[in-house]
């Protein structure tokens, strides 16, 4: 289905008029070469995944380099992700490739732009799930305060050196557990910065709808499915076969229209999260580890969600550094209990005379922690 089709103008979500609702809608209404063309923009199709390549993350470049890449751009990418069962036909790091690979072809088009944000290797290759998951082969769940305390302590870190601003970069049905850390990241150390956790599919939900409501999509996304296996085909297609690509059904005991499905795409009373013992477990149910129409995965269904949210990454980029440059923060009396003066060694550059390290800052309150 074309861009250009009258179908999809009828069905045309209503845009908000402002940066992020024109972004969407240009993206909406892009032809496959103009998607083509965005995606080339970032680096895609993509050889492979950056993890070992030189210079792509904070651990994998020279310091002396990332010292001064900070000085352009000081926000960094988190990208999170987990060890989880997708079906016979695809790998079991999905979660945690769909989203590095992402964040790299956004580094990518910031780098070439000459303001490279900085991406931190994934600290959730192993993450925390649902309970439904509860039991499945190859899936690898971790407890809610390990990955929570985990990702605390690698934010604080991330600060501690000058990144400042931080954006968690999420792909995994955790979101709960992420937002949770952030919080308490925040009443534990209270500490002047920009924190976002983003759920990627969810910021372009648009791009997931089905063809009855418009989209390009048979079917609503849910896990390991159509949509999973389409962006899996698109990004890293020699871990995917489609041999093994089967289509299940889960099973649930209410009628629809209470709990909404994996991107929130019809707004209804409850996030799928939000409740358990509605519907089976899924060892129960869909043992195969998909829950949808994987056999009807297609590359080419991948390119709009993912022009969608490589734009909608950009501009948050953009948008941050213009009102914060880099070493610019928000007010710290603004939004902490603390008082400037205090805090002035500690938003100093690392190492530069006088500066002092987070670890020192006095605590507050009883959350403070270690």
């Amino acid at each position: 289905m074309t861009s250009t089709s009258g179908y999809r103008q009828v069905w045309e979500p209503q845009f908000e008029d402002n940066a992020v609702g024109r972004l969407k809608r240009e993206i909406w209404r892009a032809s496959e070469r103009e998607l083509d063309d965005i995606l080339a923009e970032y680096g895609f199709p993509a050889d492979r995944v950056e993890w070992g390549t030189p210079g792509f993350y904070i651990q994998t470049t020279i310091r002396h380099e990332l010292l001064a890449q900070r000085k352009l751009n000081d926000i960094v990418i988190i990208p999170v992700g987990c060890t989880e069962n997708h079906g016979m036909h695809m790998v079991s790091g999905a979660d945690t490739l769909f989203v590095s690979m992402i964040a790299e072809g956004v580094r990518r088009y910031t780098k070439r732009n000459g303001r490279p944000v900085a991406l931190a290797l994934p600290p959730l290759m192993y993450g925390a799930h649902p309970y439904h998951h509860v039991g499945m082969p190859g899936t690898v769940i971790v407890r809610e305060e390990v990955v929570r305390e985990l990702l605390i302590d690698v934010m604080l870190g991330l600060w501690n050196d000058g990144f400042r601003k931080q954006i968690i970069l999420n792909n995994h049905g955790q979101l709960w557990v992420l937002e949770s850390a952030i919080q308490e990241f925040q009443k534990r150390y209270q500490l002047p910065g920009l924190f976002r956790v983003i759920d990627w599919h969810r910021a372009v939900r648009e791009f997931f709808r089905t063809r009855e409501r418009g989209g390009e999509w048979n079917t609503d996304f849910v896990h390991a499915d159509e949509a999973e296996t389409s962006i899996a085909l698109y990004l890293f297609p020699d871990m995917v076969n489609m041999r093994y690509a089967l289509n299940t059904q889960g099973k649930t005991y209410l009628p629809e229209g209470h709990f909404d499905k994996a991107v929130d795409p019809y707004g209804r009373p409850s996030r799928w999260s939000e409740g358990e013992g509605h519907f089976a477990i899924e060892l129960a149910a869909t043992p195969e580890g998909v829950v949808g129409h994987a056999a009807e995965g297609e590359a080419w269904k991948a390119k709009r969600p993912l022009a969608a949210i490589l734009r909608y990454l950009t501009l948050v980029v953009e948008e941050i550094l213009a009102v914060f440059p880099p070493g610019k923060l928000p007010p710290v009396e603004e939004v902490t209990l603390r008082k400037a003066e205090e805090m002035e060694p500690f938003l100093r550059e690392p190492l530069s005379e006088g500066w002092r390290p987070v670890y020192a800052l006095p605590a507050l309150g009883q959350h403070a922690g270690g």
